[in-house]
C-alpha cells in the first residue's frame, strides 16, 4: 500500500525541463547530474547560438534555462537578450564565475535574467529556484 502511494506521488509530481547552455563539457555534465538528481530532464547547448536555434527551429520549451556568461559564438548576455526578444518566457538563470563582479553581474541581469548564480552550481543553490518554479 505504501509503495502505491509513493508511485502516485511520483506520477503527479511535475517534472522540470531544463536547457543547459555552457561551452565547458565538465560544467554541462555537472549541471545535468544536478537536474537529474532532482528528478528533472535536461537538454544541452554548447553555446548561445545553439540555444537560439533550439528555440527557433525546434520550437522547444523549457521551464528553466541555465545560461553560462562567457561562451564562443554567442555569449550569455547576447543569448539572453535574443531569447527574450523571441518572447521566451522560461526562467533564465545566469551561471558565471563573474557573479561577484557587480558590474558584470548587473549587465548579465539587465539582458533579461531572472537570477544570477556563482559557479560552481550546486543542488543547494538551484533548489530554491526549482521549488519556486514548481509552485508557480
Amino acid at each position: 500500500m505504501a509503495t502505491k502511494s509513493m508511485v502516485d506521488i511520483e506520477k503527479t509530481k511535475k517534472k522540470i525541463n531544463v536547457l543547459i547552455v555552457d561551452d565547458d563539457p565538465l560544467n554541462l555534465q555537472i549541471h545535468e547530474k544536478i537536474i537529474k538528481a532532482i528528478g528533472g530532464t535536461s537538454q544541452t547547448a554548447n553555446n548561445g547560438e545553439e540555444a537560439v536555434i533550439i528555440h527557433r527551429d525546434g520550437g522547444s520549451s523549457f521551464d528553466l534555462i541555465l545560461m553560462d556568461k562567457e561562451m564562443p559564438e554567442r555569449d550569455g548576455v547576447s543569448t539572453t537578450k535574443k531569447l527574450r526578444e523571441m518572447e521566451v518566457k522560461s526562467m533564465i538563470v545566469g551561471v558565471t564565475s563573474l557573479a561577484d563582479n557587480e558590474e558584470e553581474r548587473r549587465a548579465f541581469m539587465e539582458a533579461g535574467l531572472n537570477h544570477c548564480l556563482a559557479k560552481p552550481l550546486t543542488k543547494a543553490k538551484i533548489l530554491p529556484l526549482i521549488n519556486q518554479l514548481m509552485d508557480a
